[in-house]
Parts: C-alpha cells; sequence; structure tokens
C-alpha cells in the first residue's frame, strides 16, 4: 500500500482513459507546443485570457520555470520553514539567497514575512494549503499580506492542493488587483493525472510572456495535454475525490486519537501526524509491513510521517499496521 506521494486513489477517469485512447492515435506528431485546447479550457473556467497561462510539466516546472525567469543570483528568495521541498531546491539551483521565516503554527506566519522583505526579496513562496503540514490561509491573511508586499517583488501562490480544501479563497479574482501574484495549480492531485505531469501558471499577461519565452518547447505530451482538457470539466470526479478525502481524513483522525497520537489539522489529500519517535525508523518499519508513507525528517519534523489519503482499506491497513508497530 504506498500512501506516500498525495496521490489520487481513485485512478483516472472514464472520459481520461477515453481522452488518452483517441489522442494516442496521433503519437507519431508532436504535441501542440502552445497547448491552445488546454489553455482555452483554463480560460474559460477561471474568466481569464489565454495570455495569462503558462504550462508545465507538472507545478514543480512551472516553479523552477518561474524562478529562473525572474531571480538573479544576487536577490532572495523567501518560503516558509516547513514548506514544500522544491522552494529551497529551486533557490539553490540559481544562485540565490535563501530566507526561511519561522513557521507558526507548522504554517506561514504572513506578518513575519511580510517584515522581513527587503530590496532585494525579489520571490516569495506560499504554499497554501501548504505540503507537508497541510496549513492554510484564509482569504483575508492572504490579501492583507498582499498589501504589505512592493510591487517588485513576485509572490508565487502554490495551489497544488486547492481543491480539497474549504474553497474560501478565491485567489483567481486577486489576480486582477496584484500584478505581482502568480497562481500555480496541478493536476497531479485532486485531477488523478499525476503520471501525465501537467501543471500550470496564471498571471499577469507580462509575467506569462516571459514565462512562455522560456520554457522548453512541448514541455507538456499530448497525452497528458488531451487527459487535462477532458478532466478540468468533470466535476463529478473532483466531488467524489472529494467526498473520498473527507471520509478518508475522518478515518485517519479516529485512528491517531485512538492510538492517542497528534496530528497537524490538514487541508490537503494527506495529514501529517506526530508518531512520537524517530519517523524515519517508523517509515522502515511499516515498509516491512508492506505500507508506504513519507518521513518528514528533512523537514526538520524528526518524529512525524506523513500519510496520504487512500482507499478505506489502505487506510485501515496504515493504521493496524502503525498500531502494531507503536
Amino acid at each position: 500500500v504506498k500512501l506516500a506521494s498525495n496521490e489520487n486513489p481513485l485512478g483516472p477517469s472514464d472520459k481520461v482513459l477515453a481522452a488518452i485512447t483517441e489522442a494516442s492515435k496521433e503519437l507519431t506528431r508532436y504535441p501542440d507546443g502552445n497547448g491552445f485546447t488546454l489553455k482555452s479550457a483554463l480560460a474559460d473556467k477561471y474568466q481569464l485570457n489565454v495570455d495569462q497561462i503558462t504550462l508545465g510539466n507538472g507545478s514543480n516546472d512551472v516553479l523552477e520555470l518561474i524562478a529562473r525567469a525572474f531571480v538573479s543570483p544576487n536577490e532572495e528568495v523567501m518560503f516558509s520553514q516547513y514548506a514544500f521541498a522544491v522552494y529551497p531546491l529551486v533557490t539553490q539551483a540559481i544562485g540565490a539567497k535563501a530566507v526561511i521565516v519561522p513557521a507558526r503554527n507548522f504554517g506561514h506566519d504572513l506578518q513575519a514575512m511580510s517584515t522581513l522583505i527587503s530590496d532585494k526579496t525579489k520571490l516569495i513562496f506560499i504554499a497554501n494549503p501548504n505540503n507537508p503540514t497541510g496549513t492554510y490561509l484564509s482569504a483575508d491573511e492572504i490579501e492583507t499580506f498582499f498589501d504589505r508586499v512592493p510591487q517588485h517583488t513576485l509572490v508565487v501562490l502554490d495551489e497544488a492542493y486547492v481543491e480539497y480544501g474549504e474553497q474560501d479563497v478565491d485567489s483567481i479574482s486577486l489576480l486582477n488587483k496584484y500584478p505581482n501574484l502568480i497562481i500555480t495549480r496541478t493536476f497531479s492531485k485532486a485531477y488523478g493525472l499525476a503520471g501525465l505531469r501537467v501543471g500550470y501558471a496564471l498571471s499577469d499577461p507580462e509575467v506569462a510572456d516571459l514565462l512562455n519565452r522560456i520554457r522548453q518547447p512541448f514541455n507538456v505530451n499530448a497525452l497528458a495535454l488531451a487527459s487535462a482538457a477532458v478532466a478540468l470539466k468533470d466535476d463529478a470526479y473532483i466531488a467524489q475525490t472529494k467526498q473520498l478525502n473527507d471520509a478518508g481524513m475522518a478515518q485517519l483522525i479516529a485512528g491517531f486519537d485512538a492510538l492517542g497520537l497528534s496530528y497537524i489539522p490538514s487541508k490537503g489529500n494527506f495529514i501529517t501526524v506526530d508518531v512520537q519517535r524517530s519517523g524515519e525508523e517508523v517509515f522502515a518499519d511499516l515498509l516491512r509491513l508492506g505500507v508506504i508513507v513519507r518521513p518528514v525528517s528533512n523537514y526538520d519534523l524528526p518524529t512525524h510521517i506523513r500519510v496520504s489519503i487512500g482507499l478505506e482499506h489502505e487506510n485501515q491497513r496504515f493504521l493496524d499496521a502503525l498500531g502494531q508497530i507503536l
């Protein structure tokens, strides 16, 4: 049982499989380098213009594109303690300085972040919900923070798990007010297309123009483009995904309560739990029992593990194995 990578346990929808079958007939052809059909579908869904969209080979691709396009080695990239591991990696790759802000209750301390912005702060990453802690920022918190950010500083709102949240943050509408905002999202999580690698950025047209100039040609393959365009319109699949996730989250929380374990409340499709001993050891013990989770000692959470929400029987197998170990 793999509960390590925050994947959708439902598997691909019938509509996606049909789209893959149809698109596979043209595999001798290069994909549409501009992703016109998918961009048009995204623009229609979010009431944006096509020139505000950048497609990527997963949202990781877009995050790296943003850093490489806008940050120089003598500038700063800011992100929170316990934030997504890609942020420090891309910062290091471009030779910029990382400004890591201590977390508050395992999440972003936006007040502290705003006070640390300097003339050299070119980029700020904010994950909402945050991975691996699952913490969540309200609409008021986000807008208050943006009012304190200077125009020369770009803010990336990384919403890879937004479909699992409470849907009370209308971040898309903020694009009209803040030209320095970039929103990144993915089809790898709630849409169930992790194996195809499709992500995207929504931004001011000038920002998107620069990103599209430096991205690799054909960076999203034909099967991914076709699948994502269909998945985007499959509201029933997303509703089923959210329902399954909510039930699975409740199942795991009840199990942790029964075991006397504390956890970080999560708005994602995963939950991080304190196992009260080495998370690496618990990971290894679970692995021997056929259950794969994610140790998070690399995030300075040495006694925690992150567990993805699976199907009911997968969640139960994990809880049974964890109880056996502890």
